[in-house]
């Protein structure tokens, strides 16, 4: 037991340096997955572009489950918390490369991040988590943050403006889900059934929006550089999945999460060498504004609580 009162080991400085590492690379990569997605999506329907990132995701899984030969833990009640999990991420990721469409990926994603928010306000009310004024406070302040960046965003491109919101939204949801069932699951199992489940709800989207001219689900056969892109979604989403899932081995949740802020940075670079977008200065207080509040609850969180609501240590989504 150390100093604090925790049984929990003290980490060796390399494996925590190591943990940190594999995050910032993790963060700092993850907009790529955006930036091919926002380029496949000029062509290729959003759940088609969903249902390659769920492809990727299940083939890379299913080796891994041969070889730690984690098959026994199939079952048909598990399958069906796994399918809910799928559904709620497969309807934040097409509403974030919906709004890709339109969008500028750095502001998509600066909305995306209420989603710590979000968590703290749905754990309080459904995990019946302690939550303080202060981190109620620190929410309303981040909301604020989102709205300077939706404001010029909706005047802009109308309601999809919001789906950024939906994504945080489902994305809250489904962590909070995978916190429970991470209690009784290894994170590959998870991992492979949500890939599966989250691919077969995207065929079958596909199948019924096939000739309908719904925008969103009438599928297409993507040409040469449509498919190039749809591989860069699903290779950068494997490497970011499999850095994040090194990252959390090595370092603990509560440590880690700050980093993900890092991804609104590199987000805005990526955007401005590929697309030439740049937050204007409304946007930019935004920003800031999103970070300092989503910054603070993940201190309130270390300080008082054994794990924090923003762990999201059993998942490697994010948009």
């Amino acid at each position: 037991m150390n100093a604090t009162g925790s049984s929990r080991p003290r980490l060796h400085q390399s494996e925590l340096t190591f943990g940190l590492l594999m995050m910032f690379l993790s963060v700092i990569l993850s907009p790529i997955i955006d930036i091919f997605s926002k380029l496949a999506a000029v062509t290729v329907p959003p759940a088609e572009v969903t249902a390659a990132r769920f492809i990727f995701q299940w083939l890379f899984a299913l080796p891994m489950m041969a070889v730690l030969g984690q098959w026994g833990t199939w079952s048909l009640r598990r399958s069906g918390v796994h399918a809910i999990r799928a559904a709620v991420l497969t309807l934040s990721m097409i509403s974030f490369v919906t709004t890709l469409q339109v969008m500028e990926v750095a502001d998509a994603i600066a909305i995306f991040f209420v989603e710590p928010i979000m968590l703290t306000i749905l754990s309080s009310i459904f995990l019946k988590e302690t939550i303080g004024w202060r981190r109620y406070t620190a929410c309303a302040v981040g909301f604020f943050g989102a709205m300077l960046i939706i404001q010029p965003s909706f005047q802009e491109v109308g309601f999809v403006a919001l789906l950024p919101v939906v994504t945080a939204l489902c994305i809250a949801v489904y962590v909070m889900i995978t916190r429970v069932v991470s209690h009784s699951e290894d994170a590959w199992p998870m991992q492979f059934q949500t890939g599966l489940w989250g691919m077969v709800i995207c065929l079958i989207l596909l199948s019924i929006g096939h000739g309908t001219g719904w925008p969103i689900i009438d599928s297409v056969i993507p040409d040469g550089t449509a498919m190039l892109y749809l591989l860069g979604v699903g290779l950068t989403a494997a490497i970011t999945g499999i850095l994040t899932v090194h990252a959390y081995r090595a370092a603990p949740a509560s440590t880690l999460a700050p980093l993900q802020y890092f991804e609104i940075v590199s987000a805005t670079i990526f955007g401005w060498l590929v697309f030439g977008n740049f937050p204007d200065l409304i946007k930019w207080i935004g920003i800031f504004i999103i970070i300092a509040s989503g910054l603070y609850i993940l201190w309130r969180e270390r300080r008082f609580a054994s794990k924090p609501v923003s762990d999201t240590s059993g998942s490697t989504f994010a948009p």
